[in-house]
């Protein structure tokens, strides 16, 4: 049996995983054992897969992304746009936990 080999977390890994996306829909995900986070628009699901599972010492089950579009507001009467962002909607095997809410 063969030994998995150790790969160590580098800069690449937390310029990916750089922050969770907390809203109600994501919320209700952990439920079933999912977490999302914001990503790079860049970012590739291999590579999301591998740092999540390096970082945090996980087993991922799948990875979703989906580029969520910004919405044209008004700000202080003049016309603006916010950002386009992507979302990575990680599903952890059964009994992996991420706490998110820790080092807040």
């Amino acid at each position: 049996m063969a030994k998995a080999k150790k790969i160590e977390a580098t800069e690449w890994m937390y310029e990916i995983i750089s922050h969770p996306h907390v809203t109600e829909k994501s919320t209700m995900g952990s439920e079933h054992g999912q977490i999302t986070f914001q990503v790079p628009t860049s970012a590739t699901k291999p590579r999301i897969k591998l740092a999540v599972e390096t970082l945090f010492g996980v087993k991922v089950k799948g990875v979703n992304t989906m580029i969520q579009k910004g919405k044209t507001k008004r700000f202080k009467g003049v016309m603006g746009k916010r950002s386009d962002f992507k979302k990575a909607i990680i599903t952890l095997e059964a009994g992996e936990t991420i706490d998110v809410g820790s080092g807040v």
